[in-house]
């Protein structure tokens, strides 16, 4: 119960991978849970199976990130409900790999605006909420795709994970004399059951060909990465990114 009566705001947390298994890990902690996603319905499915499964309360909500009407809206909604907010986690992303000559404007906004306007909405709201408390956890997910160059179309995904990473060393700095820490993590690659909608079945070859460690890694790996940010052990850890990857990148 590391996080009792906490509340933890998650963006794009109904889905199969990192999002719900953080989502549960914290209530499984103690946490009260906001399931934010664009798809209300599975938020509902998510948010009751946490509430059947670790008696917590869990609210769901539909968020779309990179709308800052719904971010607010949503982030309105859980002060209504819980009275503050403790933990944010910026799961929100998504990829769509092309080469730079073929990304067309709306396929950069997507992409960028998904990864990182919507981290700096989520923030924006929230900070406020916990520099008025003087506690606060962020964490935001990034990508190892943020050090690399790579030829199979993420420039634009991996120049958003950057930005994340970037944005949050600001944010670490600024929200630090409140006692407020702001971390990344950045994960190798880690499968999903959405995952072969995303990427093409040789990329999907050849990111776990890239990992030397003996399994592949697994929603939970970051889950537990991102528990251990949030509670006291992690608590003078800030403005830092923390590769979890099997070892494919080590820095």
């Amino acid at each position: 119960m590391k996080l009792k009566d906490m509340v933890a705001f998650c963006t794009a947390a109904a889905g199969a991978g990192i999002g719900q298994s953080t989502a549960r890990m914290f209530a499984r902690e103690g946490a009260k849970v906001v399931v934010t996603d664009i798809h209300l319905e599975r938020c509902r499915a998510v948010a009751d199976e946490i509430e059947n499964d670790f008696g917590v309360a869990a609210l769901a909500m539909q968020c779309d990130v990179t709308s800052r009407e719904e971010v607010d809206k949503a982030i309105s909604e859980t002060m209504k409900q819980f009275g503050k907010i403790d933990i944010l986690f910026n799961n929100a992303g998504t990829n769509r790999p092309s080469q730079i000559v073929d990304i067309t404007d709306e396929v950069w906004d997507l992409v960028v605006n998904t990864s990182l306007r919507g981290t700096f909405y989520c923030c924006r709201a929230i900070l406020p909420i916990m520099m008025k408390q003087k506690f606060g956890r962020i964490v935001s997910t990034t990508s190892v795709a943020a050090f690399r160059g790579l030829k199979a179309g993420h420039a634009h995904y991996a120049a958003a994970k950057a930005g994340v990473m970037a944005f949050t060393r600001c944010l670490a700095m600024e929200a630090a004399p409140y006692h407020i820490t702001a971390n990344t993590i950045a994960p190798s690659f880690i499968y999903n059951e959405f995952i072969p909608h995303i990427y093409p079945q040789e990329e999907i070859e050849r990111m776990y060909d890239e990992i030397p460690y003996p399994r592949k890694g697994t929603p939970d790996d970051i889950a537990n990465t991102v528990l251990f940010l949030v509670s006291h052990e992690g608590e003078y850890i800030t403005g830092q990114t923390i590769c979890v990857t099997g070892g494919s990148w080590m820095r």
